[in-house]
């Protein structure tokens, strides 16, 4: 049975490309742990994923971030144009978890869009946001109400 757990955090962003068949490939390296008598080693993994999962960890997955990994290894080898063979193992992956949450630049977009989204919904007279309408404001004839009747 050839099956892959790995547990590790990406080394750089994924790469995501699309092969002239229509298929997405995404490419990145993954770095795992271990301490045998308590010395740290490190090893490096190269891991490979299609089809939609491999769109979804070019959008999602970035450098740093924790995943869980399941799939198998698949060891391929080629001739260069000066006839040398050269071998690479990988995991291809069938299954990523993200373990540590989205991207940071992911959240900081999000919270822009509900900023933009939220000050574009805000009225006037709304509480949250004081420093879109200056306090001279007041009493003006674009208030719903008159400073009276609002009290």
């Amino acid at each position: 049975m050839n099956k892959v757990f790995l547990t590790g955090r990406l080394t750089r962003d994924p790469e995501l490309r699309s092969l002239a068949s229509g298929k997405a490939v995404t490419t990145f390296s993954l770095a795992t742990n271990e301490y045998p008598g308590g010395k740290e080693r490190t090893e490096y993994h190269n891991v490979v994923t299609w089809d939609r999962l491999a769109e979804i960890c070019g959008q999602f997955l970035g450098k740093g971030q924790q995943v869980a990994i399941e799939g198998r290894i698949q060891t391929r080898s080629w001739d260069d144009e000066k006839s040398v063979r050269h071998w690479k193992t990988e995991i291809v992956a069938s299954n990523v978890e993200m373990l540590s949450g989205r991207k940071k630049k992911d959240y900081e977009a999000q919270s822009a869009a509900e900023a933009l989204e939220a000050s574009a919904t805000a009225g006037p007279g709304d509480e949250d946001d004081d420093s879109t309408y200056p306090a001279s404001r007041e009493g003006s004839a674009a208030d719903p109400l008159p400073v009276e009747a609002a009290a």
